[in-house]
């Protein structure tokens, strides 16, 4: 039901259905929502092409087709150019942490010692409309330093020092259902990006940082040309300097990494480099190639950075990276701390410490971890290789020459297991009932799940029905049958944990229907979005 919005003022042509809870007008004001009305009119059409784009693309894939470096682009590739130098505030990127816009996560992740901290509307944030403006006000006080919580007996406030803040915006297929532009939804980056920059641009700036995003999910540079785009209207609109933004790309997609060069160029004024997306990079390639009967990855737990499609992915991205005088930002490790169990959560911290110590000496200039209890452990691993360096942007890889045929190179298809099947299946479940329940990101069997890594489980579970070698090691075949019977005993095991809540059913009715129907769900997030 469209609730009142007699309290805003709206731009002509827009209408917003979500409730106005007290605060939220000073971020839906005027001229922000003027800023949002006007990047949406602009770009709006040229977001619907590219998604269409995809379509087409992806019936091609399906059909057969495999990807390949373009070759209208060979200039680019070939060129020698660089992107524009780095502010200060992004030279140094050890160690990320990230995490949703909820008040104590931002508290507590821009205090942990980290170099960055990027603050996530997407993948581990559920969209409800409430996380969005609530997240939006997070962000105000945050680049404030004003941000403060009082919870269950404790305060939460900023330390002098705190990690330097970057935004991720959703990605081009995800709308932001409650506010309509001319009868029709916006795009729910736009909304995010629009917001964020209207109010904190110039406060960031005046603090000796400035607006920096991350830019998830793209599947091509003309994609990256679109944000580019908007970038420089929006500088216009605000009286910035054309470069005063900054993003970094992750390249989460297949796709995407063919045209990495391209992706950097595009952005060239506006670039902060490239981040290795492992967790959507792995769904990516079973999206992509879902319908090929030959094709088959392991167990989820089996499929790591060494395989030799991501180990390709991995140094492709770090060689065109130092190329182009750009930082390359490694992938997220998912692992967190064993607080119960001393003996597990030294082979997890052991894990995270081989993941770190792997891209620092490949040449990546930082990592990602998803919990403050990580940061110490990742800091050092890259401090042992990088010194008093800022970055290793300096250390090119010409020894690194990846062919199309080493990117499409997916392995380990074995061994498929039983207790891989059933994993992917309560991790579906448990993460969607959560996701339903407005968490996007939920640590599960000592792992921080967001969208990501739920993603694979459901597409690894639809892809092995179908595969030819969706096999399990003791000789069965998964069939729909199979999962559907399982998902009820996967359903108990997850209330276990969480308890009776009613999300949980309709999760695994929702994953039962992902994982045995016809067609492939694009993203999971689109169907469930319409729920909340």
């Amino acid at each position: 039901m469209t609730q009142p919005t007699t309290q805003l003022t709206l731009p002509a042509g827009m209408e917003i259905t979500g409730a106005i809870a007290p605060g939220y007008e000073q971020i839906l004001t005027p001229d922000a929502l003027t800023l949002v009305a006007k990047l949406s009119r602009a770009f709006e059409t040229r977001r619907q092409e590219l998604l269409g784009v995809r379509v087409e693309r992806a019936k091609r894939l399906d059909a057969g087709e495999r990807p390949d470096f373009l070759a209208d682009t060979a200039h680019i590739r070939n060129g020698d150019w660089k992107i524009a130098p780095l502010p200060a505030a992004l030279e140094c990127r050890r160690v990320e942490i990230t995490g949703p816009v909820d008040r104590k996560m931002v508290i507590n992740a821009l205090n942990s010692g980290a170099d960055s901290y990027m603050t996530d509307f997407e993948d581990s944030n559920a969209p409800t409309w409430s996380n969005q403006i609530v997240g939006q006000i997070n962000m105000r006080d945050a680049v404030r330093k004003t941000i403060a919580l009082e919870q269950n007996g404790k305060s939460y406030k900023l330390n002098d020092k705190v990690a330097t803040l970057i935004v991720r915006p959703r990605g081009w297929h995800l709308d932001e259902k409650h506010v309509l532009v001319d009868g029709k939804r916006i795009s729910g980056g736009i909304f995010d990006f629009a917001l964020f920059m209207f109010h904190n641009a110039k406060e960031q700036l005046a603090r000796g940082a400035g607006p920096y995003f991350y830019l998830p999910k793209m599947e091509s540079h003309l994609e990256a040309r679109l944000w580019n785009d908007i970038f420089v209207m929006t500088q216009t609109e605000l009286g910035l300097p054309q470069g005063t933004i900054k993003a970094t790309v992750l390249i989460e997609t297949i796709l995407a990494a063919f045209e990495m060069d391209e992706i950097l160029y595009e952005l060239r004024e506006h670039s902060s480099g490239l981040n290795a997306g492992r967790w959507d990079y792995i769904f990516s390639c079973i999206k992509k190639f879902k319908l090929d009967k030959d094709f088959c990855l392991a167990d989820r737990a089996k499929v790591t950075m060494t395989a030799p499609f991501m180990r390709s992915y991995a140094l492709l991205l770090l060689k065109t990276c130092h190329k182009r005088n750009a930082p390359a930002i490694g992938g997220m490790a998912a692992l967190i701390p064993i607080k119960n169990d001393p003996a597990k959560n030294e082979i997890a911290m052991g894990g995270v410490r081989t993941d770190k110590a792997r891209d620092a000496t490949d040449g990546y200039d930082g990592g990602w971890v998803a919990h403050p209890g990580l940061v110490e452990l990742a800091m050092t691993e890259f401090t042992k290789v990088l010194g008093d360096k800022l970055n290793q942007i300096d250390k090119q890889r010409p020894d690194v020459n990846v062919t199309a045929t080493e990117l499409l190179d997916f392995k380990p298809e074995a061994p498929i297991t039983e207790a891989g099947l059933r994993y992917n299946i309560n991790v579906g479940i448990h993460y969607l009932g959560a996701w339903l329940d407005g968490n996007g990101c939920v640590p599960i069997h000592n792992l921080m799940e967001d969208a990501a890594t739920a993603e694979i489980s459901r597409a690894q579970v639809w892809q092995w029905i179908r595969s030819t070698k969706g096999v399990l090691d003791d000789g069965r075949k998964v069939t729909a049958e199979m999962v559907l019977a399982m998902i009820p005993e996967e359903l108990v095991k997850v209330k276990g944990l969480v308890g009776d809540g009613a999300t949980y059913d309709r999760a695994a009715t929702i994953f039962a229907e992902m994982s045995t129907s016809a067609s492939f769900a694009e993203f999971l997030t689109l169907p469930l979005y319409e729920e909340i």
